[in-house]
């Protein structure tokens, strides 16, 4: 596990480092000069810089200033110190435990208990700060892990390449990730999960830092988001992981938008560079009663083009994208089409969705044994890049939600592979206990032959497929 960083920020100075830098938040001597409470706010600064860092890598730190500098600079220029600021807090506390079988024939077994039981505990404090136009947010996670497949992780890091024990900041721009301690079966570490500064006004709004951004039409499946997406099985969907990035929109008059975004990243080396970064634009218009959405991108080393829309139907909304991928081996095309309906059934409100999906990545033949996932190399890449969750190329996804309750949604969802007839069936219920008090039950249940995706891939041990039986998933969650 990776416990060492190219950049760590203290957290100690996080609460400071907004009270120095948002103009309004500083003494009211400055206020009556403001040229002066410019240069104290660049010596805060250099004072800040000097606590970044706990490694050598001197590009890290001055990419960091230079960001945190010109935000500085324009805050101090261009705010004028009449208004207070304002301030927003709110959190969660989540408690989640998971128990996991394996078949008696898994490689599995030779690394895990069975049933694995794994605990965690999730704390996490928003704060944002407005005045005026500008405004920051920090978001903070302090979270412990514990279980069976926090030792299986530690003891064999390699059977995590898809899938991290913790959050990895190391190709990140900044890492604000930081293990506080670990032990064998337990990890407890801190991170920031949202750091930014942002100007919004009518027809803009540029953010930098620390964020998340979500495009595209998928609902299951989403080829167009390719910065951080969800895995489709993933239960708890509420936060996405955010990567450090410079955003920009502009709304036109009628409605249209242009947005653009750079996402900063480092190679092996530490260096960031055009090969790893991401450079994207994206058009979203309204075409009488369709929305169309046009982007072109460069993402690590690859051109990207994709169009996409949405339109009604019978009823119900009709969304799709195409996304072609002009990758260093081939062209890729990947696509996504679903349909969402929704209806009144047994005096209870229902809505379904249906959803097809093209991995233009994926094995169509169903072979998934090491040899051959070595010969889809893009494929590869963007499943360890957590881009792609997928193995094959052909996917259906069906799923319902049945308000059983005003304070009770169940809702069952099958992921199916169409080309090994493999798949999952998801059978998840969420209760409101009370306003703040929120219970959340799964069950995952595989199906499908021994070499299927959902079955067990072939792990190039003869008889040991890796392979996952069914999994119980509780998780309670408090709101502040």
């Amino acid at each position: 596990m990776e416990n060492d960083w190219d950049v760590m920020l203290p957290l100690s100075v996080i609460p400071t480092l907004f009270a120095f830098v948002i103009p309004g938040l500083t003494e009211a001597s400055d206020r009556r000069d403001p040229l002066q409470s410019r240069l104290r706010l660049l010596q805060r600064l250099h004072y800040i810089g000097s606590r970044l860092g706990g490694r050598d890598d001197e590009r890290v730190l001055r990419i960091t200033l230079k960001i945190v500098t010109v935000i500085t600079l324009l805050l101090a220029t261009n705010v004028t110190f009449a208004g207070e600021a304002s301030y927003d807090y709110t959190g969660h506390i989540k408690y989640r435990s998971v128990l996991t079988d394996y078949p008696s024939d898994s490689l599995f077994q030779d690394f895990i208990d069975d049933p694995a039981w794994d605990n965690s505990a999730n704390l996490r404090l928003n704060g944002t700060v407005q005045k005026d136009a500008w405004s920051g947010r920090i978001d903070y996670q302090l979270f412990t892990l514990h279980g069976d497949t926090v030792l299986m992780l530690q003891n064999n890091p390699g059977l995590g390449l898809f899938s991290p024990l913790l959050p990895d900041d190391s190709r990140r721009l900044m890492d604000l990730t930081h293990v506080i301690n670990e032990s064998d079966g337990s990890v407890t570490a801190h991170r920031l999960d949202r750091f930014y500064f942002d100007h919004i006004t009518e027809q803009t709004v540029v953010r930098v830092g620390r964020q998340a951004i979500s495009w595209g039409n998928g609902l299951f499946y989403n080829p167009m988001d390719f910065f951080n997406p969800f895995d489709p099985a993933t239960i708890d969907k509420e936060y996405k992981a955010g990567d450090d990035m410079v955003y920009g929109q502009y709304l036109q008059q009628s409605g249209n938008d242009w947005q653009a975004v750079w996402v900063g990243r480092r190679d092996l080396m530490g260096d960031v560079t055009s090969k790893v970064t991401s450079t994207t634009a994206k058009y979203h218009a309204f075409v009488g009663e369709f929305e169309v959405d046009a982007l072109l991108a460069k993402h690590y080393d690859a051109p990207t083009a994709a169009i996409g829309g949405v339109a009604n139907a019978g009823g119900g909304i009709l969304r799709g994208d195409i996304v072609a991928t002009n990758a260093e081996t081939d062209n890729f095309v990947s696509t996504v089409v679903n349909y969402s309906y929704s209806w009144v059934g047994f005096n209870k409100n229902m809505s379904g969705i249906l959803e097809l999906y093209y991995n233009g990545f994926g094995i169509s033949n169903g072979d998934y044994s090491p040899a051959n996932l070595a010969n889809h190399p893009e494929l590869v890449k963007r499943l360890a890049r957590g881009e792609i969750f997928t193995l094959g190329k052909n996917y259906l996804a069906a799923g319902m939600t049945i308000e059983m309750s005003p304070l009770w949604l169940f809702t069952p969802t099958l992921f199916n592979n169409l080309n090994d007839h493999s798949g999952l069936l998801q059978l998840t219920s969420l209760h409101d206990l009370k306003q703040d008090l929120q219970l959340i039950l799964a069950l995952n249940l595989p199906y499908g032959k021994t070499g299927t995706e959902f079955g067990g891939i072939d792990s190039g041990v003869p008889g040991r497929p890796l392979s996952v039986g069914a999994s119980a998933f509780l998780q309670l969650a408090w709101y502040f």
